[in-house]
């Protein structure tokens, strides 16, 4: 049946992973509190790109819906809830986005303003963050039943100082979930016939440090239910502890894949953004990691041009591909960011920035090429997403079938060839 527009809430979810799996809190909330044709925009501030696509679409939404209430949360509309709020818009903090008083019906559309809860302080130059937003556990996000894979965010915030970010400007000092919250959430999807289950978070790896127990704990405590794949995001090198390594290169049902947080190759520039490993830690983990499963396949975050780099630092951001054999790469130019200490820093130049970071994604895309084409001929097991035809396999491949099969079955196929950055499955 279709919906009538008038009656439609829609969630727009920008950025990371953890948006997308409290996407589906704000839609539930919107929806308990009766909210009718509104949209919603689940923003990122990770760079200003984001934050500029973020403006984009809800100027473009209060000009083609003029009927309709735009709502912006997330990270960009908890540090420029003033700018979107002057637009139109209604703004709802960050720790507020999953509750149904943030979206109740108040006042006439376009009129309200900020919806308060928002974190407020001014960063730390040095050191863990002071605390904040610490009052009550982190309540376990889990995504919608659309996708065949289920994201199931864990913890909130960050407690470190790097100078380059702003998310925890917005998101506040780290807050995980209790374990038995988080495996309600993973029983829901299970439940649901969803046969793998991401965790994410905005550091991830801290998990229990504001509870006493650790993310290992929490990978074991999930794998007592019937969990047919686990899989982690992004995870700090520094936190890799010898639990959560056993867990990542023994344990069958934790995929073989592994994205790293790592920001950059170069011991100078990772000084300089107060990150707590350096190149030699990276190479050695990883080194460790393919050792122990050499079936496993490496992502990271790289940031090109960070402040003061210059070339020879960025060689080594650029060797550092080769050298920890990154196949998935998130890499991103820097942007400066109001209110991080990296934004007074001296800059590079957002062209330069550009350029590295153009050539660090070709980079990656040759490492990853030429690890697919090594992928022809073997055997894989494959998710089957809800268009019966993609989905991934164990090492985060994409794969394409030739034939269509069940909606979030899991079957063993052959990779034929390699298209692009997908395989081809039979």
């Amino acid at each position: 049946m279709t919906i009538a527009l008038a009656d439609r809430v829609e969630v727009v979810n920008f950025g990371c992973r953890l948006n997308i799996a409290e996407g589906e809190a704000v839609r539930a909330a919107a929806k308990a509190a009766g909210a009718r044709d509104t949209i919603v925009f689940n923003s990122c501030a990770v760079t200003d790109e984001a934050v500029r696509q973020a403006r984009q679409a809800v100027r473009r939404a209060l000009r083609d819906r003029p009927g309709a209430e735009v709502v912006v949360t997330g990270c960009a509309a908890e540090l420029e809830r003033d700018a979107f709020a002057a637009m139109g818009a209604r703004v709802v903090s960050n720790d507020a986005k999953g509750l149904t008083e943030s979206y109740q019906p108040t006042v006439s559309p376009r009129r309200r303003g900020p919806i308060s809860g928002g974190l407020q302080f001014e960063p730390a130059g040095d050191g863990p963050l002071p605390s904040q937003g610490h009052g009550a556990p982190y309540t376990p996000a889990l995504s919608g039943s659309d996708h065949a894979r289920a994201f199931l965010g864990v913890q909130t915030g960050c407690s470190h100082s790097c100078t380059f970010c702003a998310t925890v400007l917005a998101r506040g000092t780290a807050r995980s979930a209790t374990t038995e919250a988080v495996l309600d959430a993973a029983r829901t999807a299970i439940d649901r016939g969803q046969r793998e289950i991401i965790l994410t978070g905005v550091d991830l790896a801290s998990y229990g440090d504001d509870s006493g127990t650790s993310l290992a704990a929490l990978v074991e405590a999930l794998l007592t239910l019937p969990v047919e794949r686990l899989r982690l995001s992004s995870l700090d090198p520094n936190r890799i502890d010898d639990a959560l390594f056993a867990l990542l290169t023994e344990e069958v049902r934790v995929m073989p894949h592994v994205h790293l947080s790592l920001q950059a190759g170069d011991d100078m520039v990772l000084t300089r953004m107060k990150r707590r490993h350096r190149r030699a830690d990276a190479v050695r983990l990883t080194e460790r990691l393919r050792a122990a499963r050499p079936d496993i396949a490496i992502g990271a975050d790289l940031i090109a041009g960070f402040p003061t780099e210059d070339d020879t630092m960025f060689a080594h951001s650029m060797a550092l591909i080769d050298d920890c054999d990154i196949v998935f790469g998130h890499i991103f130019p820097y942007s400066p960011r109001a209110g991080t200490p990296a934004a007074r820093m001296p800059q590079v130049g957002r062209s330069i920035a550009r350029e590295r970071a153009a050539k660090l994604r070709e980079a990656n895309a040759r490492r990853r090429a030429a690890w697919l084409d090594a992928q022809v001929g073997r055997t894989a097991s494959m998710l089957v997403e809800r268009d019966g035809l993609t989905g991934h396999a164990e090492n985060f491949a994409a794969l394409t079938l030739a034939t269509p099969a069940e909606p979030g079955s899991i079957l063993p196929v052959r990779l034929t060839a390699r298209e692009g950055d997908r395989m081809l499955a039979a």
